[in-house]
């Protein structure tokens, strides 16, 4: 019988791609109990390992500036990883992303078996000693059906893919002494707008969502928060002058308070990006908007998500999305009265 004892699963992933690996580290988890399991995973994605509680330990490895930086002192970075690495002795490896390089970090991890996601024409498919290998990489499967699919060889199946993480009630402290510093009523329900995106091509308009917040406002009686991280920080100038003056802007939260604010949300309306993922995994109905006419691996599973379609994002209109968003809204509320 195949027992580990110390694993190492690389997952270097964007941030809404480690969320999407939950359901495969939870498999691995529940699949070796006793073992010892260390996560690689850059820096985005290593609060959402933290949250699924499904590792003793993380390596946190800033892909970007290894990728981006001055290049001896990114060899001089790899090489010490690579140092620390082997110094852990592990004996299994499984990479879920696969990349040549990720594979490389197993191959020189010294550990014995080796289990890596095929990926034609991105993966280093002779550096996997695992047999039987997993399943080449289907791209018409959703992407968490993906990183499951690795794991077939290990016997792992018919297993769920829906990403759940739990919040911190430190986090969740937090965020509420922040809801009661702002405007409004605080027995309102919640919505959460996110306006950027990590491409531009996949952002829907500005204007477009400060017009739905002054729709929601007005005529749903429920307050507003707009969200903004790192990456849209060109963007805070302009929401400040756009968005109605009783919409909440949050930019300065951590990925942990960010699950936090969002599990308290009665919908989150975004872009196709990591943070929309994060919302759908603590529980809360997303409206997902998309460029794409047809769905795609990304689009959340359950049913309580809804997504919204253009040629474009940009052809999307604002009735549209101001539709679907009232929808969920009701059936929030609905289910609120079955609860009290």
């Amino acid at each position: 019988m195949f027992d580990p004892g110390n694993i190492l699963v690389i997952d270097f992933g964007q941030l809404g791609d480690v969320v999407l690996s939950v359901p495969a580290l939870r498999a691995i988890r529940e699949k070796f109990r006793h073992a010892r399991i260390t996560v690689a995973v850059g820096k985005p994605g290593a609060d959402v390992v933290a949250l699924s509680g499904y590792a003793n330990s993380m390596i946190v490895v800033d892909r970007v500036g290894l990728r981006d930086g001055p290049k001896l002192i990114s060899i001089a970075k790899i090489l010490k990883l690579v140092k620390d690495v082997r110094r852990q002795q592990f004996d299994f490896v499984i990479d879920l992303h696969s990349l040549s390089e990720t594979n490389l970090l197993g191959f020189f991890s010294g550990a014995a078996h080796r289990l890596y996601s095929r990926r034609p024409g991105r993966s280093l498919n002779f550096l996997s000693n695992f047999r039987p290998n997993p399943p080449i990489e289907d791209n018409s499967k959703h992407f968490a059906e993906r990183y499951l699919d690795v794991l077939r060889p290990l016997d792992i199946k018919d297993v769920s893919s829906i990403p759940i993480l739990r919040t911190r009630s430190a986090d969740d402290v937090a965020v509420e002494k922040m809801l009661r510093k702002e405007k409004g009523n605080p027995e309102a329900p919640l919505v959460g707008l996110f306006p950027g995106a990590g491409h531009p091509g996949r952002r829907w308009p500005l204007e477009r969502f400060a017009t739905l917040a002054d729709h929601l406002i007005r005529n749903e009686r429920v307050r507003v928060i707009v969200f903004a991280g790192p990456e849209e920080k060109q963007l805070i100038q302009e929401i400040r002058k756009q968005f109605p003056p009783a919409a909440i802007l949050f930019d300065r939260l951590t990925i942990p308070q960010l699950a936090s604010a969002q599990a308290k949300l009665s919908v989150f309306v975004s872009n196709d990006t990591g943070p929309l993922h994060l919302a759908a995994a603590v529980g809360t109905s997303v409206v997902m908007l998309m460029d794409r006419p047809t769905p795609n691996s990304f689009v959340p599973q359950e049913q309580h998500h809804r997504t919204v379609y253009g040629k474009k994002v940009e052809e999307v209109e604002v009735s549209e999305v101001y539709k679907v968003t009232c929808e969920l809204l009701a059936g929030r509320r609905t289910a609120a009265l079955f609860t009290r």
